[in-house]
Parts: C-alpha cells; sequence; structure tokens
C-alpha cells in the first residue's frame, strides 16, 4: 500500500447523507478480482444525471472528497473504498462513516477523517468555492481542523503498512519459529 502522509487538492463537496456502498459502487461491477478498474463505475447510476457533482468540470482531479454523515454504510463491500481510491481520491472527510467502510479505507491507504458537522460544512463550503484543502496526516489535521486517529493506524498509514506488510516486518522471528518446530504434517506428503 502506498504511504499516506499529506494532500493538497481542491476537494469535491457530496452533500448528502447516508450515502452506501451500493451507491457508490453498484453490485453489478463486482466480478472483477482485482483492486483496479473500479474508478471508472463510481457513483455510476447518480452519474446518469449530468448535474451531478462528479460531472461537473471543477471536480476534475480532486483527490478529497467531503461528504455528509453516514458515508459509506450498507453492506461491508470493500470494492467501495477501491472504485474510490481508484478514481483518485486520497481522503474522505465526513462527519461519520459506515464502520466496515472505515475499516476497509484504512485498510487500503485510503484515509476516512471524521470532523464535526460544522467543520464538514466549512470544508464544503470552501470545496464550492474552488478552495484547495490539505489533509495532513502527520499533523492530524484536515483543511486546518484537527482530527483523532489512533496511533497505530496513523503509523501503517504513514509507512504503507498494510497487513501483509505488518506480518512480513516479524519474517525473521516467523522464520525462526518455523525452523525450530517441525511442521505436523509431512510436506513430502502433500
Amino acid at each position: 500500500m502506498k504511504a499516506f502522509r499529506k494532500v493538497t487538492s481542491h476537494a469535491l463537496a457530496l452533500d448528502r447523507p447516508d450515502v452506501d456502498t451500493d451507491q457508490i459502487i453498484p453490485k453489478q461491477f463486482l466480478k472483477r478480482i482485482e483492486r483496479s478498474g473500479f474508478g471508472e463505475f463510481l457513483f455510476f447510476d447518480w452519474r446518469k444525471d449530468p448535474g451531478f457533482e462528479l460531472n461537473r468540470p471543477e471536480a476534475k482531479g480532486a483527490q478529497i472528497l467531503v461528504a455528509g454523515r453516514n458515508f459509506g454504510c450498507g453492506s461491508s463491500r470493500e470494492h467501495a473504498p477501491w472504485a474510490l481510491q481508484d478514481y483518485g481520491f486520497e481522503a474522505v472527510i465526513a462527519p461519520s462513516f459506515g464502520d466496515i467502510f472505515r475499516q476497509n479505507s484504512l485498510k487500503i491507504g485510503l484515509l476516512p477523517v471524521r470532523l464535526p458537522s460544522e467543520q464538514v460544512k466549512e470544508l464544503m463550503t470552501r470545496a464550492d468555492a474552488g478552495d484547495e484543502i490539505t489533509v495532513d496526516l502527520e499533523a492530524r489535521t484536515a483543511g486546518g481542523f484537527p482530527f483523532e486517529l489512533d496511533d497505530f493506524t496513523r503509523e501503517c498509514l504513514l509507512e504503507g503498512l498494510d497487513d501483509i506488510a505488518l506480518t512480513l516486518r516479524d519474517e525473521p522471528s516467523l522464520t525462526a519459529y518455523e525452523s525450530a518446530h517441525a511442521a505436523p504434517i509431512a510436506t513430502n506428503a502433500l
């Protein structure tokens, strides 16, 4: 996973509550087995509306999404953060997130930032005005507002450590353990 430290970009305001994972990436696009290629289907049904926020010219290149409460609710599909990241978003700022969506985002390096509703509204106003917003994980600030994130998760994001990379940090210990203990099943029996 790519390390996340800081992103400065114009942002896209999506002022809608309860955006669920089926709206983020509809079920008909979940047949792929790789993580890439989902960005083109992001908000697929909503993008049929020419006035949809993502269709506006000023949305092009936005790396920060500022969204309404309960973003990413619904089913547990990990494809939703994949689609957002594949499209180009590096951070999503909202008052609250679906728990599973938040965890799936953190596992791939898409930073979900929780801020109070009033601060999110201010960032939406700044996004609509075309202002750049900075999300700084080292300083734990988004648009100048402080946010909370536990130290372990922050370290993993700063270092680009997903679950596999975390395990591989202990490879010498794992190898030493395995060499000191006989396999319960003979490998030549397989």
